[in-house]
């Protein structure tokens, strides 16, 4: 079967990135017909772009889960010590075998680097805390968090190429910018200063309501809302922190005699933390506008 022009500008583009770009290549050349295969067919391939997507997080996710269950109580390495030298190894790993690209990798540091500086404020604030002992901490952070929101960085970055991610009527960069910095220093100056919160969400909106993100699950562009997109995400992303609340990574107020779910509310801490993420991702990966084939 002949390649389609689109098909030939990835593999010259892309092949050298990851083993995955082969693999995806060939899923998107394969024609499984019409009507309810095809239907069935792209159902499940987007199934397989978002798992590899999510291949980081989900790692992180599992070890969470079996460290909680079968991690020994007199294990010589701490519990928090184990989840960051596995962390490092699983990125070392995709690396080697080439599972991720050294572009994702940068953005996975930036994340950490982010991420870590939050989490000793916000321990430090009282908002959360880490219940057991670690060698590997910075102050009351265990350094496996910094990879937490790494995942989170890691699932933008890979998505985007993946689903060979174009927008349109996409806001002013600098405008972006200036937002993303916007949230993230509200999440430390609301403890003594009035929460704008409420603003941010108006300004996330008033920005990117015009905004479609057009993604490629098999071969043509579809598009839909920016912000649904990052709603979505954000709903992920606290399911993702229920799983490992119960595994006791991490404990809220309210949860230290017994596991509970996280407040809804924090959907609205996510959705915004959504937009540091993306605008983060934005720096390292192309904004581009769809393609006039499309």
């Amino acid at each position: 079967m002949p390649q389609r022009p689109f098909q030939s500008d990835l593999l010259t583009r892309e092949l050298s990135h990851s083993r995955f770009e082969i693999v995806r290549l060939q899923l998107e050349a394969f024609d499984p017909g019409q009507g309810w295969r095809l239907w069935l067919y792209e159902f499940i391939l987007f199934g397989f772009k978002q798992g590899w997507a999510c291949l980081f997080g989900a790692l992180m996710l599992a070890l969470l889960l079996l460290t909680h269950v079968f991690y020994p109580d007199d294990a010589p390495l701490h519990r928090y010590d184990f989840l960051t030298l596995s962390a490092v190894a699983i990125q070392a790993g995709m690396l080697l075998f080439r599972l991720e690209t050294w572009s994702e990798a940068k953005v996975i540091l930036i994340f950490h680097i982010v991420g870590t500086v939050m989490e000793l404020f916000k321990t430090a604030a009282g908002s959360w805390i880490y219940p057991e002992d670690s060698i590997f901490h910075i102050g009351a952070v265990p350094l496996f968090s910094g990879f937490m929101y790494a995942a989170v960085g890691s699932y933008i970055a890979r998505v985007w190429r993946i689903f060979d991610f174009q927008y349109s009527a996409y806001p002013p960069r600098w405008a972006t910018y200036l937002l993303a910095v916007a949230v993230y220093v509200n999440f430390f100056s609301h403890h003594w200063l009035p929460d704008i919160r409420s603003i941010l969400f108006l300004a996330t909106f008033a920005l990117f309501w015009r905004t479609r993100v057009h993604f490629r699950n098999w071969r043509a562009h579809r598009w839909m809302p920016l912000v649904i997109g990052f709603a979505l995400v954000a709903l992920f992303i606290w399911g993702a922190e229920n799983i490992g609340t119960f595994a006791r990574a991490w404990t809220y107020p309210g949860q230290e005699d017994g596991w509970e779910p996280v407040s809804l509310a924090k959907l609205g801490s996510w959705f915004l933390l959504m937009l540091i993420s993306f605008v983060l991702v934005s720096l390292v990966n192309p904004v581009r506008e769809p393609d006039r084939g499309d």
